[in-house]
């Protein structure tokens, strides 16, 4: 039997990450890297090889909607890939992030650190038994800021592969349209997704929707 790749068990970082967060929320930080490594391979390499091969959650979709069968494994909506509606998403996304710094700057400058991760931008979730005495307030306040987007964003994709098919997320996720965006002013061009996503979901190359 073939041994497989690595790059095939990308969603135990995904699964940690969030387990690890509940333990404790500095633990946040380590999103940064999911943030940033998308964005640099997309600038200095000019394509989607984070998206297509090594999205820890993309893999982490496609494993509870094609193996564990949690996906009605349905068609998105076009609306979903419309460019009106992803780059709208990616504006609010972008927009929720800003706030999130903005409130990071705020506990910088003093004001009291909230210890709480809203998730879907809404709901306050109590967060009291992180220990986050031994940091500055404002390292703890990113960190749940932070938090609250990456798991806010993992429910969204949830819904939408038990909604339609398991990588569903990937047609509007904000960092495959934002990286989508770097390849195109870097090539000049269209970005051209290879791999198994452009056979599938992930046609995020595709202002067409079809």
């Amino acid at each position: 039997m073939k041994t497989r790749k690595w790059v095939n068990y990308l969603w135990i970082a995904e699964l940690s990450y969030l387990f690890l967060g509940l333990f404790n929320i500095l633990f946040a930080w380590l999103g940064m890297v999911f943030f940033s490594i998308p964005l640099l391979v997309a600038i200095f390499g000019g394509s989607k090889a984070y998206c297509n091969r090594y999205c820890g959650r993309g893999q982490l979709l496609r494993l509870l909607g094609e193996k564990l069968k949690l996906s009605r494994n349905v068609p998105p909506p076009k609306f979903l890939r419309s460019t009106w509606f992803r780059y709208g998403f990616l504006t609010f996304f972008m927009a929720m992030f800003g706030l999130m710094l903005f409130s990071t700057y705020q506990v910088f400058t003093g004001a009291p650190l909230s210890q709480t991760v809203t998730l879907l931008w809404v709901f306050k979730l109590p967060w009291q038994w992180a220990d986050i005495s031994f940091v500055a307030p404002w390292v703890g306040q990113f960190a749940f800021g932070f938090f609250s987007v990456m798991l806010t964003s993992t429910v969204l994709g949830i819904v939408t592969m038990g909604l339609f098919r398991p990588q569903s997320w990937c047609v509007y996720c904000p960092m495959g349209t934002m990286t989508q965006g770097v390849c195109k002013l870097k090539n000049g061009k269209k970005a051209r997704i290879h791999g198994r996503e452009s056979q599938a979901d992930c046609k995020l190359a595709e202002d067409t929707g079809q």
